[in-house]
């Protein structure tokens, strides 16, 4: 009997866990300050849960495990899947962006990654003035003369955007704790984009009531896609499990590592010291009507985030 009893107890924490994503629970505030961090894990559960229907003896309990699991696979599996892209005629745009982790990861090794992957684009978080002046002694500025700061008053909470091409002054958005620069890129060809760094406070930790709440008042201020086409990068603190980021799907704009079928690759672990990543908080949303050509996440000293890379076709 207690074998029994166990065996219900594991099937029910795994069918819990699928109900809880497929009403999405994180959106209900009495749910929410537990239900948002243990989502994020759910490509996580649901590999454990496939694990558990394996391992169950009980017909009733494995059989439970094993809907939990299809639920949950069904949520997290398309994000493995190149979606076919869109015939977009107009410049190549590649961009990268990284959370510095209070600015420890400026320096030398993330200017060389810039020059690596030749990106056009480059969004910081958490940037200050000291990790400004450490960038261009490493020479950054040389690879991408234009940027767009806002770090004053702001210590670590500040964040800019680097590029390699004219920017001017962009879209108008609310205020956040962190600050969240935009831009408007000029391009050679004539085309420009409207570009977004984006980093929402954290809805951590659970028992701090208003953090949820601020959490998704500041993804609510992101704007949807429009013309010129809209680019919004930056460390999230948030997954495709998240009612809130999926409300900026249904905007409109499409999530670069899904399309390009990299959507589960993780971008942030608990510490900067090379264990492995485990949750995917950091995007790069484009206008749907850009191609995604490629993605990439690189591992930096100093964060306890990866730099995520995107190549994009923007539209003609």
């Amino acid at each position: 009997m207690p074998s029994a009893c166990l065996e219900w107890a594991v099937a029910t924490c795994a069918a819990a866990w699928a109900a809880a994503r497929l009403i999405s629970a994180d959106r209900f505030e009495p749910l929410e300050r537990t239900a948002i961090p243990l989502l994020a894990l759910t490509p996580q559960a649901a590999v454990g849960a496939g694990l558990a229907a394996l391992a169950l003896r009980g017909r009733g309990p494995s059989a439970t495990a094993a809907l939990a699991a299809a639920s949950l696979a069904a949520t997290a599996a398309p994000r493995a899947i190149a979606r076919r892209q869109p015939a977009a005629a107009g410049p190549a745009l590649s961009v990268l962006t990284v959370n510095l982790l209070h600015g420890r990861a400026a320096g030398p090794e993330l200017v060389e990654l810039v020059g690596a992957t030749g990106a056009d684009v480059l969004f910081l978080q958490e940037l200050g003035d000291d990790s400004v002046a450490r960038l261009g002694r490493a020479g950054l500025s040389d690879l991408l003369p234009a940027e767009m700061l806002k770090i004053d008053g702001y210590r670590y909470r500040g964040s800019g955007i680097y590029a390699r091409y004219p920017l001017s002054g962009g879209l108008a958005i609310g205020p956040s704790y962190a600050s969240q620069p935009t831009a408007r890129l000029e391009l050679p060809s004539g085309h420009c984009a409207q570009l977004v760094c984006v980093h929402p406070h954290p809805p951590a930790p659970p028992w701090h009531k208003p953090a949820a709440a601020r959490w998704r008042g500041e993804l609510a201020v992101l704007p949807p896609p429009g013309d010129p086409p809209v680019v919004l990068a930056g460390d999230f603190n948030a997954t495709p499990d998240h009612a809130e980021f999926r409300r900026l799907l249904r905007l409109g704009h499409v999530d670069a590592a899904s399309q390009a079928g990299h959507g589960l690759a993780a971008t942030w672990g608990p510490e900067p010291h090379g264990r492995p990543a485990l949750l995917a908080v950091d995007h790069v949303l484009v206008d749907p009507r850009c191609a995604v050509l490629a993605t990439s996440v690189h591992r930096l000293p100093g964060t306890d985030h990866r730099a995520l890379y995107a190549a994009l076709r923007l539209p003609g």
